[in-house]
């Protein structure tokens, strides 16, 4: 699906909450040399714009997203920073709007079959499932891939290294947000990545 190889490619996407800005360059550190150059930077803290320039500038190659946009001003915020996918917790027409105006990949969040009409009625057919353990997982996806056979899911929220592999295994999971990898310390960061690659790369 054009502009979405990176997430089918990746299987897992990084959702990183920098709460400190000297956290920024040794988390996405640890991610790069674990293998997955690859993050969502959530917008819900202070230094979250911050964060996302230091990553960019520092990894311009990699696939930097921001996350937890929930208008249009962090959006355009986002993508003047250089971000290459903008993830939202519910579904923005207003954020919508943008992505569709810079080319941007947006990842609303849904759970429900209204919300999947109204991203289909943007022109959206790959949407984020969130919270995902809360409204059901794996079940509510495949019941929600019934009527909308045409759609592709990234779950977020209860993901971890124990469940990845039964979400992926279906077919319209084009990858799953976590952020199990990102937590401890830098080397520890490094550790988890690995696993999480190697993990799902079956390797």
């Amino acid at each position: 699906m054009k502009g979405y190889e990176k997430l089918e490619e990746f299987k897992v996407i990084p959702v990183v909450v920098i709460n400190k800005i000297e956290d920024a360059i040794p988390t996405m550190d640890a991610l790069v040399k674990g293998g997955l150059p690859a993050a969502e930077i959530t917008f819900r803290t202070e230094c979250a714009p911050e964060a996302i320039k230091l990553a960019i500038e520092k990894y311009p190659d990699a696939y930097i997203g921001a996350g937890t946009v929930i208008n249009k001003e962090q959006c355009e915020e986002a993508i003047k920073l250089g971000c290459k996918f903008i993830v939202s917790p519910g579904l923005s027409k207003e954020v919508a709007e943008v992505c569709k105006k810079h080319g941007i990949v947006y990842l609303p969040g849904v759970v429900t079959p209204t919300e999947v009409m109204e991203a289909l009625s943007l022109g959206i057919n790959v949407v984020k499932f969130f919270p995902a353990s809360n409204y059901g997982g794996l079940s509510t996806i495949k019941a929600l891939c019934g009527p909308f056979p045409q759609i592709k899911v990234m779950p977020t929220g209860g993901i971890s290294d124990k469940n990845i592999l039964e979400y992926l295994a279906f077919d319209k999971i084009i990858a799953c947000g976590g952020s199990w990898m990102c937590k401890g310390t830098p080397e520890e960061i490094y550790e988890k990545t690995k696993e999480a690659v190697a993990l799902v790369r079956g390797k």
